[in-house]
């Protein structure tokens, strides 16, 4: 461990397209809308946490930090087959839904567009499990770096053996800090202690950026971004692992820009599979072969190529509804297009 470092920040920039790729190490943060509280109890927090720890497991990501806070939650994720938009969407989403229906409420729960964060993962996983799970601390809630400790709503207490939280991987952290569990407990913990001396001032989850200016080359548009934030929050190391990330990432919106074409090009693969054609797949048969394999192109389209429900029924003549039907039908059938990669675009 070599203490915390201090980031240099590369100017105002606006927020670009969202970066991804199966494997990328996310810092998540989802805020509530104009900084209302998203939790009134107890029963809501486990609530969203049991949410995140369901979807990462289907996602087959990892979990290694989260910290739910009166207002935002923050998540230290690994993506996995399912986009972070889809992922994140699946999360919130769903638990907005019944925290409006619970107390009577109608609207929007949390800001629209939530922030993530690209991770150099050899310079700052360590970092940032530490940085989120201190949130209740430099927050000043009512909450010391010994209660941590035990405290329920953050990973800290998982880390340490105390608490529970099947879908984080505490074995992937703890083996950064010893071979034996205990002696890993027992550094781990002083590491955290040490952070609120150390770490004091240092906001990794405002998107410190470490980068060379050069390698925004590689993405001309990210002065575009629709939304104005005090830096470009997208990006967490140094120049070089800009230029991999973006390198990496660049691919990802191609088939967002033209979903048709990507839908019909997986269409036809899947069709092969399934013994039918790709216009029977884009036409309203009920065959039950026809429905198999427009279930599979909706959840490959949805979950690996990251298309939007609309995006997807436009391109089949599907409405969202039935596009969601068959998205979530389709991991029972996927065994029979294996290997699944051979069919993307």
């Amino acid at each position: 461990m070599d203490g915390c470092r201090r980031l240099a920040y590369a100017g105002h920039m606006p927020r670009g397209p969202r970066l991804d790729a199966p494997g990328t190490l996310h810092h998540v943060i989802a805020r509530g809308i104009e900084r209302r509280r998203i939790f009134r109890n107890d029963r809501d927090r486990r609530r969203c946490l049991e949410r995140l720890g369901s979807v990462v497991a289907d996602s087959g990501g990892g979990l290694y930090a989260w910290c739910l806070m009166p207002n935002h939650v923050h998540a230290l994720l690994r993506t996995g087959t399912m986009p972070l938009g889809r992922l994140v969407q699946r999360w919130v989403g769903p638990y907005a839904t019944a925290f409006n229906r619970e107390y009577g409420r109608v609207g929007h729960l949390f800001q629209n567009r939530f922030k993530s964060i690209v991770v150099d993962e050899e310079r700052y996983l360590l970092e940032l499990v530490r940085y989120i799970h201190l949130n209740p601390v430099r927050a000043r809630l009512p909450v010391s770096v010994d209660d941590l400790d035990s405290y329920p709503w953050t990973g800290h207490a998982v880390l340490l053996g105390r608490r529970s939280c099947a879908a984080q991987d505490t074995d992937f952290v703890l083996a950064h800090f010893g071979t034996t569990v205990g002696a890993a407990r027992h550094a781990y913990r002083q590491f955290v202690h040490a952070g609120v001396r150390d770490c004091n001032n240092l906001d990794l989850s405002g998107g410190g950026l470490r980068r060379s200016a050069a390698a925004w080359r590689w993405l001309p548009d990210v002065r575009r971004g629709r939304e104005a934030w005090a830096h470009d929050e997208r990006i967490l190391g140094d120049g070089a692992f800009v230029e991999t990330v973006l390198g990496q990432c660049s691919s990802v919106p191609s088939s967002r820009a033209d979903p048709a074409t990507a839908v019909a090009l997986l269409s036809q693969r899947v069709a092969d599979r399934f013994a039918v054609t790709a216009a029977q797949i884009a036409s309203p048969s009920l065959r039950r072969h026809v429905l198999n394999a427009r279930a599979v192109v909706c959840h490959l389209a949805v979950c690996r190529l990251g298309l939007t429900l609309p995006a997807v029924g436009a391109a089949l003549g599907l409405s969202k509804q039935s596009v969601k039907r068959a998205v979530d039908r389709a991991p029972r059938l996927l065994a029979q297009v294996e290997p699944v990669d051979d069919l993307l675009p």
